[in-house]
């Protein structure tokens, strides 16, 4: 699936939530809350009260622009939050602003006699896209958890390393302020959460693509230690568990593409001056040309866009990549659920299957082997294939063998389930990346609206039971559901969330990952 069919689904997501976002009011007295910053006024729905748009942090606008998120200043009043603030910064016709710093929460309208697990959503969309009206949290909520989403910096906003910067914040981290936000509304999870039922010593953080790279990111980080005790990570990416998949910026690199950027725009050095300069700049200016779609593209072709450094190797938030870091076990000692889609995304290109199979090297001949036995398969169909495996596949894999290696409870996944709807579609032969997401937030009608039928309402109930279940007790088991093992490096066997339903095997995938293995470790 391309970059603009996700962003349909991603449309579709956005409907669906603004529809359940005007559902008619009932008064409740559970709807108002106060938190540490004020009173809040949410809206009941159902079994269900969300509270939406809180600012969790001062606007970073002026001279708070690439500094790190700060604290917000207490209201009076009851501060209105039935609706969704403006998403951050970004490429798109959506509602945004550089005042984007707000969160939402999901919880159940009657009370629980003991707090409740929090699952917090990280969204993805290459550090350079995405809001948190896609993605409703009432069905988790429904389901007895407190659900948390936020929206955090994106693009040149969010992961910016000029050199000025360095010398103004000496004492902080400089240039990931995007994870700089997740990590201050995680911390305002640990401080409010309870006001809402939930548990701020169970808290799950979860996202999918560059939000499961998100997760990734805190599980290494120092600043993250402690503040969530487990993590579900779909399709991760930017960064992943391969270091020269999608990996992250060295800070020299960060530097001089911030530098490179400043200078496309008239402006020189790396003083004072030149940061007044840049921070005068329309935040509208800071979008242009760097889009999820340009910024996947020039990551597939080797030429990044002109600004964008992606997540980056500070030395205060990210200490190194995070292969090194699960190589060394100095990753957050937490279960993990990690998988990725069977027709997942793929970074790179090659203009003939000699090009495509030239990117294993030596293993030219063995790859082709395994991926187009009769050399029948056309060119795309074989870039889809060793593109998602090198990029998002395999590297999910290599995070669960190293996790168990480490000794913490982790259970690896694959998702191939295909709506109904869809499957005459030769263009569905499988879960394109992102598409896994309406089954994990128990939310199918997203994707095929009135066409979603009791098969796929099926899968979603399973699905996100499974992730409401880790959340509750740190393992995704129980219940009816089929038994879903601890990943085993020595056999890989996978479940699969698959059309005939949910089985646990023998992973057709293997030979073609044991290859992009031994590759990656060759390359070491």
């Amino acid at each position: 699936m391309s970059v603009d069919g996700r962003r349909t689904f991603l449309l579709f997501l956005a409907v669906a939530s603004c529809q359940l976002a005007v559902a008619p009011q009932l008064d409740a007295a559970d709807d108002t809350v106060t938190i540490d910053s004020g009173m809040l006024k949410g809206e009941r729905s159902g079994t269900v009260v969300s509270f939406k748009g809180i600012p969790y942090a001062a606007p970073p606008v002026g001279d708070l622009r690439w500094r790190n998120p700060r604290p917000m200043e207490a209201w009076s009043g009851i501060k209105d939050a039935r609706n969704f603030g403006p998403s951050c910064m970004q490429a798109g016709d959506l509602p945004k602003s550089e005042d984007c710093l707000t969160l939402n929460v999901w919880t159940p309208a009657k009370p629980s006699r003991t707090p409740l697990p929090v699952m917090v959503w990280i969204y993805g969309g290459a550090l350079a896209e995405g809001n948190t009206l896609q993605y409703p949290g009432d069905q988790l909520a429904a389901r007895r958890v407190v659900f948390v989403s936020m929206n955090y910096r994106v693009g040149r906003l969010g992961y910016f390393a000029h050199p000025a910067l360095m010398k103004e914040s000496t004492d902080e981290p400089v240039g990931n302020y995007g994870y700089m936000d997740q990590l201050e509304a995680l911390k305002w999870v640990q401080q409010n959460i309870e006001a809402f039922g939930g548990d701020p010593k169970k808290v799950t953080i979860f996202g999918e693509s560059a939000g499961g790279g998100s997760v990734m990111a805190h599980m290494i980080s120092p600043l993250s230690r402690g503040l969530f005790r487990g993590a579900i990570l779909q399709s991760p990416g930017l960064p992943s568990a391969r270091a020269e998949s999608t990996p992250l910026s060295p800070l020299t690199a960060a530097e001089k593409t911030a530098l490179d950027y400043a200078a496309s725009l008239g402006i020189d050095g790396s003083d004072a001056d030149a940061l007044t300069a840049l921070r005068a700049l329309p935040a509208e200016k800071l979008t242009e040309g760097a889009s999820a779609h340009d910024v996947l593209a020039g990551m597939s072709t080797g030429e990044p866009v002109l600004g964008v450094s992606g997540p980056i190797i500070d030395g205060r938030f990210l200490l190194e990549m995070p292969e090194a870091a699960f190589a060394a076990g100095r990753q957050a000692p937490v279960p993990v659920i990690v998988g990725a889609n069977n027709r997942d995304l793929g970074l790179g290109q090659a203009a003939t299957t000699d090009d495509l199979f030239a990117l294993f090297g030596n293993h030219a001949a063995e790859a082709r082997a395994l991926y187009d036995p009769t050399g029948q398969q056309t060119l795309d169909e074989l870039k889809q294939q060793v593109l998602a495996d090198k990029t998002l596949v395999e590297p999910s894999r290599h995070l669960a063998d190293e996790m168990i290696r480490a000794g913490q409870p982790t259970w690896w996944y694959r998702f191939s389930y295909v709506a109904e709807a869809l499957r005459n579609d030769p263009a569905w032969k499988g879960t394109p990346h992102g598409f896994e997401i309406p089954y994990t937030l128990n939310i199918p009608d997203a994707l095929v609206k009135d066409r979603v039928t009791p098969a796929d309402w099926a899968m979603a109930t399973l699905a996100s039971a499974y992730w409401v279940q880790f959340a509750t007790n740190g393992d995704p088991n129980g219940g009816s559901r089929p038994k879903w093992p601890h990943h085993d490096p020595f056999v890989h066997r996978v479940i699969d969330f698959a059309n005939h339903g949910v089985t646990f095997g023998a992973d057709p995938l293997k030979l073609r990952l044991d290859l992009w293995q031994k590759y990656w470790e060759e390359k070491q």
